[in-house]
């Protein structure tokens, strides 16, 4: 089977190894004849990058590269995006990374031709109603790894500074209009970003299945991106070169990302405040707390889980059979089995509690948890107890 395609949903997505090949074409289609490239300090001298400038090159299109921006982009980065985008009469944004690249990169596409400040843009009651159209740029995706989703979002993650916090930008026009889904470009990606990133889209499927209320569309896109990374993450890890895993885990990603539509959970809830106070990556913070999450979470997703274990074909049933696997997946990726191995103590658990508590994934957890519950989660992730 060729994994290979032309999606229309949840946008237009180029699917498939060599699919780089039309960025030029939709370029072409989306109007953008002089794009703003957007990635990251990191990725910006390395192959994919290398790669997509060369078919710009090839194709005679003029063009700058924005690369200032952080792990976890604070607003300041977007401002400078913003900043050299107009300075360089830029008409389109191509945004190729990760989920920080692909967020800095939607915002500074929103932002191109506003007026109000970033953060009336806060993805809180009808803010995003605030957004003048009319002034957002042409926007194209290219992800390098298989973990946020965020070609497939209408919304980005970035710091508010002054306040400490990670606030959701949200429109619904933020969804890039055109998606290269290209496995080649994330060929070479160490085994440590594959595992954690790969967590990531696990995580987003997971909690989007679990998450209450009736959305058989989601719960049905999860359950095979879960498949999906139960079939080909470890094969991903174990061997970068693996052009069939990375196809196959970007297509996981793609739907975790399409199906937490339906909702999130405490696992991203708690995730959120840790990389903003402690600048901790996203995915390596969910695949750490998620096995802690899924405990305190037990009796209210045992039958999801029921499900959950058939499809995976896992030893055993339930919640135990999905419970044991994960911490296998964990174990064979190499994640950290608690916080403290990565430099974290319960010093700020009121904090993070409280910000958890506030956080929107709040919301789409299975069972109602009160700021003290996730004082007790950070406790419990931070220190390894109540778990394994």
């Amino acid at each position: 089977m060729t994994l290979a395609g032309n999606w229309n949903y949840p946008t237009a997505i180029c699917f498939g190894a060599g699919r780089l090949k039309a960025l030029a074409g939709l370029c072409k289609s989306s109007h953008i004849s002089h794009p703003l490239v957007v990635t990251d300090p990191a990725l910006a001298t390395l192959p994919p990058v290398q790669a997509l400038m060369a078919e710009l090159d090839s194709a005679g299109i003029r063009y700058a590269l924005f690369h200032e921006l952080r792990p976890n982009p604070l607003g300041r980065d977007v401002e400078a995006g913003v900043a050299a985008f107009r300075s360089g009469g830029h008409d389109g944004v191509i945004a190729i990374g990760g989920g920080s690249a692909l967020d800095v990169g939607k915002t500074i596409a929103l932002m191109a031709g506003q007026t109000r400040p970033l953060w009336d843009f806060e993805d809180v009651g009808d803010n995003w109603t605030r957004v003048d159209v009319a002034g957002m740029a042409p926007l194209i995706a290219l992800p390098t790894t298989a973990g946020t989703g965020s070609e497939v979002g209408r919304a980005a993650l970035i710091i508010n500074e002054r306040e400490a916090r990670k606030v959701i930008i949200f429109h619904p026009k933020m969804l890039p209009q055109q998606v290269i889904a290209d496995p080649e470009l994330s060929i070479g990606l160490p085994p440590s970003l594959t595992a954690a990133t790969g967590i990531d889209a696990f995580v987003h499927n997971f909690e989007a299945f679990c998450a209450p209320g009736y959305h058989p569309m989601a719960d049905g896109i999860a359950l095979e991106g879960m498949r999906l990374v139960h079939g080909y993450l470890q094969r991903a890890v174990d061997n970068g070169h693996d052009l069939e895993a990375r196809a196959q885990m970007l297509a996981a990603s793609i739907m975790g990302a399409t199906a937490f539509q339906k909702g999130l959970g405490a696992v991203h809830a708690l995730a959120h405040p840790i990389g903003a106070v402690f600048n901790i990556h996203h995915g390596l913070a969910n695949a750490i707390l998620l096995p802690y999450v899924m405990q305190r979470n037990r009796s209210a997703i045992h039958d999801k889980l029921n499900q959950l274990a058939r499809v995976l074909t896992l030893p055993g049933t339930g919640f135990d059979a999905v419970y044991d696997w994960v911490l296998q997946l964990r174990a064979a990726c190499a994640i950290p089995d608690t916080l403290a191995a990565i430099g974290l103590d319960s010093r700020r658990a009121d904090e993070i509690a409280t910000m958890a508590k506030a956080d929107p994934s709040d919301s789409g957890n299975p069972c109602t948890l009160s700021v003290a519950d996730y004082r007790a989660l950070f406790i419990a992730a931070t220190e390894g107890l109540h778990h394994g």
